[in-house]
């Protein structure tokens, strides 16, 4: 595990950070993804992170949401968590999925066409124990919410 990531770890279940993460860290990606033309985004440095562009759910203009994912290697697959930092609402990026579910991510420099699939069942959960694993405060953010976190499967079109 790279330095700093248990103390990040710590610090991303507060309240505090859920309060103020999501003013400043998409701002920060967007802007540094935009300079890096594509190829950086700077929470990536902590866990993995694709820019997600699917049309809005209402407006139907595209939306750019930076996110951090889980990337499934073996299978080239991303598992997106609607955690919203552990905040009552289920994020607007997982309406505009439901919605929209053809969308592209920008992963590491490349604009990928995918399909984005809202998993239930068995499914979602062998991916949830998988997600917790991965980055172990989501069960901080789902303790602290009565909605059941959407997890969404992005597969390659």
């Amino acid at each position: 595990m790279p330095p700093g990531v248990r103390l990040m770890q710590k610090v991303s279940s507060t309240r505090t950070f859920a309060r103020i993460a999501p003013h400043f860290i998409p701002a920060m990606d967007r802007a540094v993804h935009r300079l890096t033309r594509g190829k950086v985004i700077l929470s990536a440095k902590m866990l993995p992170g694709v820019i997600l562009t699917a049309k809005g759910a209402k407006s139907g203009l595209p939306r750019a949401t930076p996110l951090a994912c889980m990337p499934e290697e073996g299978a080239g697959t991303w598992i997106l968590i609607g955690s919203n930092f552990g905040r009552p609402g289920h994020p607007a990026w997982t309406a505009n999925l439901l919605k929209h579910p053809d969308a592209e991510v920008s992963w590491k420099g490349q604009d990928i066409p995918v399909r984005a699939r809202l998993l239930a069942g068995e499914e979602r959960a062998r991916a949830w124990r998988a997600v917790l694993g991965f980055w172990p405060p989501y069960a901080t953010y789902q303790a602290r919410i009565e909605r059941e976190i959407r997890l969404f499967r992005l597969e390659r079109r």
